[in-house]
């Protein structure tokens, strides 16, 4: 399979102010993402999530090492709107976003700025707001919408400029569960009907739970990696980095300590309750 990102030995140093030394986040940190596969990036706060994504869309530029996007140098000036194209962002509050009155407008914005011609950008817009499942609030004000279609309106307007890989950061962090629910549905959907590389920092962990690969970040290096299953079970690790396993997980973590014989794989309600009732009836 194709890499859509590669990060090779990253270190990166937030300056310090005045006359206070810098603040390091990586220091040699290794990570590629393959195209068409849909990435969760986990990890307690401060471990360098946003800063890594804002790496993949050279909003943030390597102190050392490199990062490259479908094989172009991140820190090359004259690779950045090829780059900018291939990755889309979208960020945590969708209203930082959101620029303009008419939803349609809003989409357009990102095509516009491409020089895209106009019968083009009325496809693009038609096509992204279908995909989000907001078409038929293609004329409404933004303002009047909720947090969910606020955000699935920010992510049409990155699709409309036709990304090869969209990275969320933290995108349901301000919305209510059937918020976070609609967006999630719109991830899934954009993964795995249309083939686009999703990275989604999170930190929710039954959103995680979704992706096909989680990715655990701890003291600016990758502690865990691997599918849900795998990096949900490790537990005790999990704990040991200030972070919580999927519920149904915990609860069979819970329970095993006294004495049940329990898988700690079940990531779901459905399959959780059916080895809980395995379990008590043997």
């Amino acid at each position: 399979m194709d890499t859509a990102i590669s990060v090779e030995h990253l270190s990166y140093t937030y300056p310090g102010v005045d006359d206070t030394p810098g603040v390091a986040v990586f220091l040699d940190l290794n990570l590629t993402v393959e195209a068409g596969s849909f990435v969760a990036v986990l990890g307690s706060n401060g471990c360098g999530k946003s800063t890594l994504a804002k790496h993949f869309n050279s909003i943030l530029l390597p102190c050392g090492g490199k990062v490259y996007v479908s094989g172009m140098d991140t820190s090359d000036p004259d690779q950045l709107i090829a780059i900018r194209r291939a990755v889309g962002m979208v960020f945590q509050n969708p209203d930082n976003q959101i620029v303009a009155n008419v939803v349609e407008e809003d989409v357009a914005f990102g095509p516009e700025n491409l020089g895209i011609a106009a019968p083009a950008i009325r496809q693009r817009v038609d096509n992204a707001l279908k995909q989000v499942d907001m078409y038929h609030y293609r004329n409404h004000a933004p303002h009047l919408l909720s947090g969910g279609q606020k955000q699935r309106v920010a992510i049409a307007g990155v699709i409309a400029m036709e990304p090869k890989c969209i990275v969320l950061d933290e995108p349901t962090a301000m919305l209510d569960p059937k918020g976070r629910r609609e967006v999630m549905e719109t991830i899934l959907r954009l993964n795995r009907e249309k083939g686009i590389t999703v990275v989604l920092i999170t930190h929710h962990m039954n959103e995680a739970a979704q992706a096909d690969r989680v990715v655990v970040l701890h003291k600016g290096d990758v502690a865990l990696d691997g599918t849900p299953q795998s990096v949900f079970s490790q537990v005790e690790k999990l704990h040991q980095m200030g972070l919580a396993s999927v519920e149904t997980v915990e609860l069979c973590h819970s329970l095993k300590k006294h004495g049940f014989d329990l898988p700690l794989d079940r990531l779901n309600t459905e399959d959780c309750a059916q080895a809980l009732y395995e379990v008590l009836k043997a």
